[in-house]
């Protein structure tokens, strides 16, 4: 495969894709170059001062002329400071926008993936990108690039000064250095494919500290302490060595970089040397010749700076629009209607469904109806295909064969935002966000008022808990609603889904953390509101006093129904209903602490 710019394939478009970022930023950016431009100006200018304090004054004792040059030098040091503190805040200025640009693109696109692609990545390599990849684009943004501008014009410059200064010697001295270019093409060619994999490394090593974090209890309650230390340290491990090969190619490169550039000076000083021997050249001449010829190899040394810069940024910048360019597998239909207020019937017709990248379906031409007002319990043995069902009634996944309907609307169909507005989910693990307990319960509906959560609350059956904290509904709960039990978050979560006010609601297995006696209450209110609201309610159960009362029950096996029907029919009619219930279902009075 051909190699882009920046040492990676891909690499040099991905940069000049982030430039483009720079268009809202473009009064920063143009200031940014002039002032570099200028900057690199006053500095060519220099030599000639000291070119006029020797030869015009020092050599024909006009001591006169010295302190015009001395001053000349004085206000050029002033212009260049000034100059370069303007460049480098506009830089700065305009870097920080495209980073902040590129981290709410991540981010917007990341709320819009499709569930299948999460199924598939990881979250240690999308926080990489988030973080460390925009940083290293805009390093090469805010640096890179202008550092790689002022390096061609103080390039260019010197080399056009050394030619009309004396062609001959600046001949001699672009010859001696022009190895140096070879050099820095091989060195971004070697290391370009070692930052893909640093950075590759990085991803991992995130991943890994991600997942020992999310899993602390876990790892002690089964004494994988030393495992996971071994895990994360064979990841360090090989970053270590990548970032050691890097430093090593780095070593080996720039000792080449600095003998070729002494070269250049030794030739300078002894062909300048002769030059003024034979008075082709001044004193002052060859001063003001070697300080551009230092201009000329300032920048060349930069670049080997920047090539390394520019390679890990080429790196970066692919992973960032990887991620960008990752296609919405599920969008709205181009004729996508609004669903109108939902009655609560759901039909699934000939359902099939396969998770991206599995080898078998996991729903099988799955066909039911359930009437509006209905509560629908969901059986099944392990893998069945339940939480794939209340996956497919929000859309939350688009099935790979026939249809599911909400009140004869094929969800495909309608737009997602009036999809979803009328269903209520519950999910078995009641996740919570920092904030507080009104903040969590007022998720789905942020104006509602202080009265209308307190209702829902009372609904989910957790007001009381709620009321006995410091700060009642005010309390601050930590990340992932630390400081509550269980079962406090899970009343949250149902009490978040009913202040909706949905037309269907989903639950799957959100009692599973209260104790009988609160599960009793809450499925007493749940039931009075199904029925209040009309409210269709899908039911994953646990437990038999959720089946019993349930209108309708749908047994799944191996991704088909296998049976249908109210509890007393699938009693007398169902062989695994029986055993599902002997063996899976918890007991009512099995306790649980709240």
């Amino acid at each position: 495969m051909a190699r882009k710019p920046g040492g990676v394939p891909g690499g040099g478009k991905a940069l000049w894709r982030a430039l483009g970022y720079l268009k809202r930023y473009r009064a920063d950016a143009f200031g940014a170059v002039a002032a570099l431009v200028l900057a690199s100006a006053a500095s060519l200018a220099a030599p000639q001062m000291i070119r006029l304090a020797i030869d015009g004054g020092l050599g024909k004792r006009r001591f006169h002329v010295v302190l015009v040059a001395v001053g000349g030098l004085v206000a050029i040091a002033i212009a260049r400071g000034l100059l370069n503190f303007l460049r480098g805040y506009l830089a700065e200025k305009a870097s920080q926008g495209v980073a902040f640009d590129l981290r709410g693109a991540l981010y917007e696109r990341i709320q819009r993936l499709s569930f299948s692609y999460y199924d598939q990545a990881q979250t240690g390599q999308l926080l990489t990108r988030l973080t460390n990849d925009v940083e290293q684009v805009r390093m090469f943004v805010g640096t890179g690039v202008i550092q790689l501008v002022a390096a061609i014009v103080m390039l260019v410059g010197a080399a056009a000064l050394l030619v009309l200064l004396n062609p001959p010697l600046a001949v001699v001295a672009l010859v001696a250095i022009a190895p140096i270019y070879l050099l820095i093409r091989a060195f971004v060619a070697r290391v370009g494919p070692l930052f893909m994999r640093v950075q590759a490394t990085l991803s991992k090593l995130f991943s890994v500290l991600q997942e020992d974090l999310q899993g602390l209890k876990v790892v002690r309650a089964f004494r994988g302490e030393a495992r996971e230390a071994a895990r994360y340290g064979r990841e360090n491990e090989e970053l270590l060595g990548l970032n050691l090969h890097l430093v090593t190619a780095i070593s080996r490169n720039f000792p080449y970089v600095n003998f070729f550039a002494n070269l250049g000076t030794l030739a300078v000083v002894g062909f300048g040397g002769y030059e003024i021997l034979h008075q082709h050249l001044t004193l002052g001449e060859l001063l003001a010749f070697n300080s551009y010829l230092a201009f000329l190899l300032m920048p060349v040394m930069t670049l080997g700076f920047i090539a390394s810069l520019i390679s890990r940024a080429g790196v970066s910048g692919v992973r960032v629009f990887e991620l960008l360019d990752t296609p919405i597998e599920l969008t709205d239909a181009p004729d996508a209607v609004p669903l109108p207020p939902l009655q609560g019937r759901v039909e699934f017709d000939d359902v099939r469904f396969r998770y991206a990248g599995a080898e078998k379906e996991i729903l099988r031409g799955v066909s039911f109806t359930a009437a509006p007002g209905q509560t629908v319990a969901l059986l099944g043995t392990t893998g069945s295909g339940k939480s794939t069902i209340t996956n497919l009634i929000p859309r939350f996944y688009d099935v790979t064969g026939g249809a599911v309907r909400l009140d004869g609307f094929d969800v495909r169909q309608v737009t997602q935002a009036s999809l979803r507005g009328q269903i209520g989910v519950v999910l078995q693990e009641a996740l919570l966000f920092s904030g507080t307990v009104r903040d969590n319960i007022a998720y789905g509906r942020p104006a509602a008022t202080l009265d209308e959560v307190r209702e829902a609350a009372r609904a989910a059956q957790a007001a009381s808990f709620i009321e006995g904290l410091p700060q009642g509904y005010d309390t601050v709960v930590g990340e992932r609603g630390v400081g509550l039990s269980g079962g406090q978050r899970q009343r949250i979560a149902i009490a978040r889904a009913l202040l909706t006010r949905p037309r269907l609601l989903i639950l799957d297995d959100s009692t599973s953390a209260v104790d009988a006696q609160t599960e009793a209450a809450l499925q007493a209110a749940l039931d009075r509101l199904v029925k209040t609201m009309s409210c269709t309610a899908f039911v994953i159960a646990q437990r038999i006093s959720t089946v019993r009362d349930a209108d309708l029950i749908l047994v799944l096996d191996d991704g088909r129904i296998a049976a249908q029907g109210r509890h007393e029919e699938l009693l007398a009619t169902s062989e695994l209903y029986h055993e599902i219930l002997s063996s899976q279902l918890r007991s009512g009075t099995k306790k649980n602490a709240a």
